[in-house]
């Protein structure tokens, strides 16, 4: 005879593994990003790795209460917010793509156009008024344009004089 305690945790392992094989890969990213490490080659973005561990064990932890409560949002937030507590820690990136930009910065780009989260939402989760989101977001994406690299940052291309 089963014990139906035993099926329900089969089941409830099942489900978050389903889980995470269908979202890790983009929280992985969404990690890297914040940490502005790089992605490659594999295990160079270790903080991330460790970001991501955290908050999926917490929602693993979590995961009974969910109460249809979208998995994917909840570890997204639980994330932003270890991120954002630990961010003294990320403050000297590693050569990652957002490396240029500050911790909250980071936070708030890959939040509202990477993850696109609302601004209202994303000033929620951070406690900021959403005027300020949307500053420090303007901020990161002109820092991002103007930056080494960037077409604004380019010198002209000189022209060949013509000789006569």
């Amino acid at each position: 005879m089963r014990v139906p305690h035993t099926d329900r945790q089969r089941r409830r392992a099942q489900e978050f593994e389903d889980f995470v094989a269908g979202a890790a890969g983009r929280l992985l990213h969404t990690a890297t990003l914040l940490t502005a490490e790089p992605a490659h080659p594999p295990g160079a973005n270790a903080r991330a790795e460790g970001l991501l561990r955290a908050a999926l064990a917490r929602t693993y932890a979590d995961w009974d209460r969910l109460c249809g409560e979208d998995p994917y949002d909840r570890t997204r937030q639980d994330l932003a917010v270890r991120f954002a507590r630990e961010a003294r820690r990320h403050h000297r990136p590693r050569g990652g793509l957002l490396e240029r930009l500050t911790p909250r910065e980071r936070l708030v780009l890959v939040l509202r156009l990477y993850e696109g989260v609302a601004e209202e939402q994303t000033a929620s989760l951070l406690g900021l008024p959403p005027d300020r989101v949307r500053a420090i977001c303007s901020r990161a994406v002109t820092a991002l344009r103007s930056g080494p690299g960037s077409r604004a940052a380019r010198p002209a291309a000189r022209r060949p004089q013509a000789t006569a």
